[in-house]
Formats: C-alpha cells, sequence, structure tokens
C-alpha cells in the first residue's frame, strides 16, 4: 500500500498599492483604497495562517455587571464644547476635529488644553504643525497657559508615544494627525499608510490607558476629511468646525458620535484675543437699528436642535444689461430662483427687469426651506421700497403652488423668538402650541401671507380697472347695438363695488407704510 504524503499549497502571490500601502489578493488596475490607476503591484507571497483560540484579556460579563462610572464623561471647560460632545470628553475617547485652514481649530484646543488641564489630569498638546515657541505665543496671546499642560513638538509617531509614556496624560491633543509619520512605514506623512498607522496606535493607547485624544485633521478642497474614510470609521467622535474666515462666527458640528446626539451645534466668535463660545448667538445674525428698513425679514432657523433667529435682506435695482443679475450670499442660489419664480407667479410682484440681491447678516448660512417665507417677504418688500414690522418672524417653507408648508420645529422656533422679544409672527397652519402673549398668523399661500401684512385695508379699496375704473366694469363689455349698454355697465360697476374682491398682492405692495405691530391681524 502507497504511503500518502501530505502537500501543501503554494504560497499565493500577494499585490500591494504603492501609493497608500494597500494589500489584495489579486492584480486589479485601480486600488479601491486610494483610487489611484496603476499603482498595484506584485510583492511576494502571502502566508496562509490560521488564528487558534488565545488567552481572554477579561472574562466576558453580563453586561448590567459591567460598571458604566468609567465612562463618564468630564468637562472640557468649554460648555459649547461639551454641548456637542454630549456632555464633556469620556476617557478612552478619541475625537476627530476636521476643518478649513484658519477656521480656529489650533486656538480652539490650545484653549481647552488649558482648561481642561488640572493637577489630577494633565493635558499634552503635541504640535506636528509648528514650534513650540509659535505655539507659546499663541497661549500667551489668548490666556491658555497652565502649569499642567505640558507641549512638545514632534513628527515621529514614536517620539509622541514617548511622550505619552513620559508625562502620562489625562489628555492628548495632537495637532495634527496629518503630520505625524510612523519610521516603521514608507511614505511622506499624510498618506493613506500613515495617517491609518497613526491613528491606529494612538487609538490602542488611549484605550489602554484611558486617556482622552482628540485629533485635528485636515480637509480636502471638497471639504472632505482628508485621508483614508476608515479614519472616521476607527474615532469614536467625528466633528466639523466652519466658519467664513471673513466672519466672526464659528460653528462645529457633530458627524459622528457615539456618545451622544449628533445634531447638536456649538458656536464660538473668533476675534483677536482668542475664541469665545456664545451661548445666545442670535445677536451676531441681527443688525440693530433704530427704524426698520425695505428688503429685511427675520426668520428662525434650527441648527441641529438650537433655534436661531436669523436676518434675511433683498436689494432690488432697476438692470442695466439684458439678463438681470441674481446674486446670492448665505442663501443657496438654485432655492432663490424657485422663491423668485413663486414670488413673481403666485405673488404678482414683477421681478423681470430687476436685478436681485439676497443674503444674510453675520455669514451664517441658510440652507434650510424653513427661511423661504422670510425670504420671499424681503424681496416683495424691497420691490416697494417699504419696511416690514421689526418685531415680525416669518416661518415657512415655499412650495412651487406658491403654498406655505409646515417645517419642523415651529414651537421651538416661536419660543426662540417671543424669548428674544419678538411678538408676531407668520407660520404655516397649524403651528401647534403659541407662546403667551404672542400673536401669531397662519397663512396658507404666498399670497396670504402678502395679505396678512399692515396696508392691507388700503391697498384693497384699490380697484385694478384701468384709468381708475372698478374691477368688473370692463369684464363684460356691452354687446354692439344693444340700448341698454350704458345701463348695464353701471350695474356691473354697482356690483362690483358691493361684492368683496381680495386684493391683487401687486396693489397690497403698493399701499404699504411702516405701521406699529399691533395693527396685525
Amino acid at each position: 500500500m502507497a504511503a500518502r504524503t501530505k502537500t501543501t499549497a503554494k504560497p499565493r502571490p500577494a499585490y500591494r498599492c504603492t501609493e497608500c500601502g494597500n494589500q489584495l489578493p489579486k492584480w486589479v488596475g485601480r486600488c479601491p483604497e486610494c483610487n489611484a490607476w496603476g499603482t498595484v503591484e506584485e510583492y511576494g507571497a502571502v502566508p496562509i495562517r490560521t488564528t487558534a483560540a488565545g488567552p481572554v484579556s477579561s472574562p466576558a460579563k453580563p453586561i448590567g455587571q459591567i460598571d458604566g462610572q468609567v465612562a463618564t464623561a468630564r468637562s472640557t471647560g468649554v460648555p459649547e464644547l461639551d454641548r456637542v460632545l454630549g456632555g464633556g470628553l469620556v476617557p478612552g475617547a478619541v475625537v476627530l476635529l476636521a476643518g478649513e485652514p484658519g477656521v480656529g481649530k489650533s486656538t480652539l484646543l490650545l484653549d481647552v488644553a488649558a482648561k481642561a488641564a488640572s493637577d489630577r489630569h494633565r493635558t499634552l498638546y503635541v504640535t506636528g504643525e509648528e514650534s513650540a515657541g509659535q505655539v507659546r505665543l499663541r497661549a500667551d496671546r489668548i490666556n491658555a497657559l497652565s502649569d499642567h499642560l505640558y507641549l512638545a513638538a514632534e513628527q515621529d509617531l514614536g517620539a509622541v508615544l514617548g511622550h505619552i509614556d513620559q508625562v502620562s496624560p489625562g489628555l492628548l491633543i495632537l495637532d495634527s494627525v496629518q503630520t505625524i509619520a510612523s519610521a516603521e512605514l514608507d511614505g511622506a506623512p499624510g498618506g493613506p499608510a500613515q495617517v491609518r498607522e497613526v491613528a491606529g496606535a494612538l487609538i490602542r493607547a488611549s484605550k489602554e490607558r484611558g486617556m482622552a485624544t482628540l485629533l485635528v485633521g485636515h480637509v480636502t478642497k471638497d471639504g472632505q476629511i482628508a485621508g483614508p474614510r476608515l479614519l472616521e470609521h476607527l474615532v469614536d467622535v467625528v466633528l466639523s468646525f466652519e466658519g467664513d474666515r471673513h466672519a466672526r462666527l464659528r460653528i462645529i458640528r457633530g458627524v459622528k458620535n457615539r456618545y451622544g446626539a449628533t445634531d447638536e451645534v456649538g458656536c464660538f466668535e473668533l476675534h483677536d484675543e482668542g475664541i469665545i463660545g456664545l451661548a445666545d448667538p442670535s445677536g451676531l445674525f441681527l443688525t440693530r437699528r433704530d427704524k426698520p428698513v425695505p428688503g429685511t425679514c427675520l426668520t428662525v432657523t434650527l441648527e441641529g436642535k438650537r433655534p436661531l433667529v436669523a436676518e434675511v435682506q433683498a436689494l432690488m435695482v432697476d438692470s442695466q444689461i439684458p439678463s438681470p443679475r441674481r446674486t446670492t450670499s448665505g442663501l443657496e442660489s438654485p432655492r432663490i430662483a424657485m422663491i423668485l419664480a413663486v414670488v413673481e407667479r403666485h405673488g404678482g410682484v414683477k421681478l423681470g427687469k430687476q436685478d436681485i440681491y439676497t443674503a444674510t447678516v453675520g455669514g451664517v448660512k441658510l440652507s434650510e426651506p424653513s427661511a423661504d417665507l422670510a425670504v420671499a417677504l424681503a424681496v416683495a418688500s424691497s420691490s416697494t421700497d417699504t419696511p416690514l414690522p421689526s418685531n415680525l418672524v416669518a416661518i415657512g417653507e415655499v412650495g412651487l403652488a406658491g403654498e406655505v408648508r409646515r417645517v419642523t420645529g415651529v414651537q421651538r422656533r416661536l419660543a426662540e423668538a417671543h424669548r428674544l422679544g419678538f411678538t408676531h409672527a407668520l407660520v404655516p397652519p397649524d403651528p401647534g402650541k403659541v407662546p403667551p402673549g404672542m400673536k401669531v398668523v397662519e397663512v396658507a399661500d404666498i399670497g396670504e401671507a402678502l395679505r396678512a401684512i399692515p396696508g392691507r385695508r388700503r391697498a384693497a379699496a384699490k380697484p385694478r380697472g384701468a384709468a381708475g375704473e372698478p374691477r368688473g366694469a370692463a369684464a363684460e363689455p356691452a354687446a354692439p347695438g344693444r340700448s341698454d349698454a350704458p345701463a348695464r355697465a353701471l350695474e356691473l360697476a354697482r356690483r362690483a363695488a358691493e361684492r368683496p374682491v381680495p386684493a391683487h398682492a401687486e396693489e397690497l405692495m403698493e399701499g404699504w407704510e411702516p405701521l406699529d405691530s399691533d395693527e396685525l391681524l
């Protein structure tokens, strides 16, 4: 009987992307990780391995016996950041804060590092983009000095881990993850393989030590976080730091949060002395005036769960070119074009030969549809050069048929407007509970919204007929050869005068005057 021989399978060839280091079982023309073409090359064999059962670090327990106190969040000292994080930093949590250059990421985190440092919880701030002296100058400017705040300038992952062993911090801030590289891997800092290795090593150190970690991340030209998408999956919290560099307002939004909700936002104001949190940022979005001016309307927008009162402005001038301009700032151009079409078609406001400019105040960007009604009223107010009441807010989405639709959180918006002293509001039907002492007018379409504005009674008395004739007098002209034509015309005029005819929106707009808000419905 022939003896059986044990054969082993030949090692399979392995392939690796020279751009990002991604390993593949077979050759492909395009790397699925970094989407680079022609970078996959064969480099060796992948040994066939099997993993045997090994010792466990700790036995599994019923979930009810797990101590949840070890994961209690600790405040960062910045209430607006705590709001977005869900109460503070959880020990062992890794947070990725990404934003455009110059938005204020380093300034905010240096302030957090100083306020979170204490004798029981040291803070280690590692910078890979600046020298230690440059960071010290910024700390002097924003008064972010603490005896328990340690600063190091490093670009090597091994050196960063050495500082962690030496300081034993409770909070690590790394600015930024794209500037740190590992000597064990080839490639420049910021590459997908380097970012993945640096993030993985810091996450392991954070979990083992119970150390909270804040990583600063760069963004690409289209606003996405630079590096592999795996980075966002590895970390516990992903925050986006937004703001126009020409405005003072900065907003932090939660993109991912394993310890809280992602519908909270934090508002900050950037100035020469640093960055401070704004518990009530609505004042940045309003213009203080002694008297109302035409072309402005106030609305209430929701940033996550947070209601903010914002001001929308519109300006209309006669166009000097065949194609009138349509310019927006802080608003979405396609949506403004739709609102202008609805105002002209269903509101009767002529916009064809006018240059129209629409903008927001304070650098805020309004993307939700609740500002549609305010934009429509601002455009209508500018077209007649007549201001709206200063204590009026408008909330609602405008559809293509001219209807005013409901939006989410109407009660929360009205409560915020009432808290800031606004006494009147135009809202869609069925707004729910209204704050006591606030007068709310429900409008079903854009025509009702225009008729609800002060001045409607004076405008309704003006006829639309040519040369001042009553409406309806020219609707049925007398037939030729009829002897009772004059009498019939008088009879039609009398009936038209007795019958209540709703005024046209354009006529309503002509009679506007800056009245006291008590004249509102």
